[in-house]
């Protein structure tokens, strides 16, 4: 693929090896987006633990923010197709997290005045 490709740029010079170089600044692309990503993952995980009132809720929310990004960029990026148990799987889990978010903890106001009375 890449020596077809390239192929009407190098005008007869051998595409071949212009692709045997292009193998590993690719792999260290690829490698540093994968750290990337990761970082920025742990880091807005971080922030939902630190902010949420629940560490299920940010733990929830995030493996399902992650399972949804990576289908959508499956699609985009590799027009991946996912099958109808997948959209029934991803249907379950956004009735999930609305149940989960919908439901608003107990406030200390009112544990305070349970406890008063």
């Amino acid at each position: 693929m890449c020596a077809s490709g390239l192929s009407g740029w190098t005008q007869g010079r051998g595409a071949e090896g212009d692709c045997e170089w292009l193998d590993v600044p690719l792999r260290v692309l690829c490698g540093g987006l994968l750290f990337v990503c990761n970082a920025v993952m742990w880091t807005l995980f971080s922030k939902a633990l630190r902010l949420s009132s629940s560490s299920a809720r940010a733990t929830v929310t995030t493996t399902a923010s992650n399972f949804i990004t990576s289908a959508v960029f499956g699609h985009f990026i590799f027009e991946e197709t996912q099958d109808t148990l997948w959209w029934i799987g991803l249907s379950l889990t956004l009735c999930g997290l609305l149940l989960l978010h919908g439901s608003t903890p107990p406030s200390l106001q009112e544990n305070e005045d349970k406890k008063d009375q």
